[in-house]
């Protein structure tokens, strides 16, 4: 009998979730993670940038008070103390994790795994067999190849630098996890400035959730540079960094205190094979098929270490599907249909089809929307402009996407996301009486919108 019937690599998203399924559902299980369970996500992502985030935005909160008869002295942000309540959170809940897998009876290793072979893996020169293996070890940090970027920081050290908020910092990169620094930074007070290659920032979501998102932090001050490719970082009187980066052909350059590198995260896989195993890779990408099957039989992999998608919400979802499995039980949930949040000010969340991929595909199409700034619950919070959207087959009627730019947009993502996982009406949606007064009321006007469209 092998040690154990399944053993997890890593303890993010991916392989916590799977493993306390596994051992719900009676599988001997064990899990092994170098750092921290709770993975980048818990540790040095997700959670603590929302931590802080939050702090910013109680921040902001005190320094509009005075609309509503409420005065405060002095609305400075003690970073430090920020960073201490950051770290509670952030050991609470990896606390939460140990607790359940002490409960469940999972083996935890603390300390690095390798996979020899099928069915083997050994952790402190140990080695241990099981019926099968789960690579769960997420991603890290990209640092392409450009000269000068070691002088840059990624977000896990920029996420530690807790002395104090710098005075300027540059964001190379304008996707969702430049544009939350960029969101944060700007609201302690910091000169911003964005960096992106392509030719928005949030490449690949709304076009007008872009440009709003773009005027909205323009307004803030900070400074966005768009089709502008990064040359170079090099250090400069001062103690300054200079990024250089092209622009309408020309070379331009911009300095900072700090320099975060944002281009994207790569897959995880460093010591994770014995000198006479490999597995069929791409990119550095772990091949699996729809069952999150290696090239290598009995060895499997979810999460940013394999999937196209990099969010710590669909490594879960793959942990716990593919654990269902292993167990001899069904997959019940839709892994197609990958919800998007961005933790900025407003949040912007999205799920399904824009309008514009839809008439890419040739899909008939029309879109529904609502301007936030003449909801209730928006007009007492003072909140920036934002809208919903909602998108549906122009012939059937049902949702195929929506896209929401406005305060609590992850909090009411879901109900299109069942929807659409429904292939639910917009009439069907409408079908309820959503209470008042509340920013999901936006969502029912955006719906009505839809549905008059739909009937000319």
């Amino acid at each position: 009998m092998s040690d154990y019937q399944l053993f997890v690599i890593g303890a993010g998203p991916g392989g916590y979730e799977a493993a306390l399924r596994a051992a719900r559902l009676g599988l001997r299980t064990a899990v092994a993670e170098r750092r921290e369970v709770g993975g980048t996500c818990l540790n040095r992502g997700c959670v603590p940038t929302k931590a802080l985030l939050h702090a910013a935005e109680l921040k902001e909160s005190l320094e509009k008070g005075e609309a509503w008869g409420l005065t405060a002295r002095e609305s400075a942000l003690d970073f430090a103390a920020a960073h201490r309540r950051k770290a509670e959170v952030v050991e609470q809940l990896r606390g939460g994790i140990e607790g359940l897998f002490r409960q469940r009876k999972i083996d935890l290793f603390r300390a690095s795994a390798s996979i020899l072979a099928p069915g083997q893996v050994k952790v402190e020169g140990k080695t241990y067999t099981a019926d099968q293996i789960l690579i769960a070890t997420g991603s890290v940090p990209a640092r392409p190849p450009i000269p000068g970027l070691e002088l840059a920081m990624t977000s896990d050290e920029l996420l530690e630098r807790q002395e104090r908020v710098y005075g300027s910092l540059v964001i190379i990169g304008g996707g969702v996890i430049g544009m939350e620094f960029a969101t944060l930074y700007s609201a302690l007070g910091c000169r911003v400035t964005v960096i992106e290659a392509m030719d928005r920032i949030l490449p690949g979501m709304d076009r007008e959730v872009c440009q709003n998102l773009s005027m909205i932090l323009k307004k803030r001050g900070v400074e966005i540079h768009t089709s502008a490719p990064v040359t170079a970082v090099e250090r400069g009187e001062g103690g300054l960094l200079t990024v250089r980066f092209a622009e309408k052909g020309q070379e331009a350059a911009v300095q900072g205190e700090a320099v975060l590198c944002a281009i994207g995260r790569r897959p995880n896989t460093e010591g994770l094979f014995g000198p006479n195993f490999s597995l069929e890779m791409e990119r550095g990408r772990i091949l699996v098929d729809d069952a999150f099957q290696t090239s290598v039989p009995g060895v499997y992999a979810v999460g940013d270490v394999s999937s196209r998608v990099q969010l710590a919400h669909v490594a879960s979802a793959q942990g716990k599907a593919c654990a269902d499995r292993l167990a001899g039980r069904a997959r019940a949930v839709d892994l197609t249909l990958v919800p998007s949040c961005v933790y900025t000010d407003p949040e912007i969340a999205c799920v399904g089809l824009t309008a514009d991929e839809a008439k890419a595909a040739d899909r008939p199409v029309k879109t529904g929307k609502y301007v936030m700034f003449s909801n209730a619950r928006t007009q007492i919070a003072g909140s920036e402009r934002g809208f919903i959207k909602a998108v549906a087959d122009g012939e059937s009627g049902v949702l195929l996407g929506a896209q929401l730019m406005c305060q609590r947009a992850t909090d009411m993502l879901s109900q299109f996301t069942a929807a659409i996982a429904n292939r639910m009406t917009a009439e069907q949606m409408l079908a309820f009486i959503r209470p008042h007064p509340t920013f999901e009321e936006g969502a029912g006007e955006a719906l009505e919108d839809l549905l008059e469209k739909l009937k000319k």
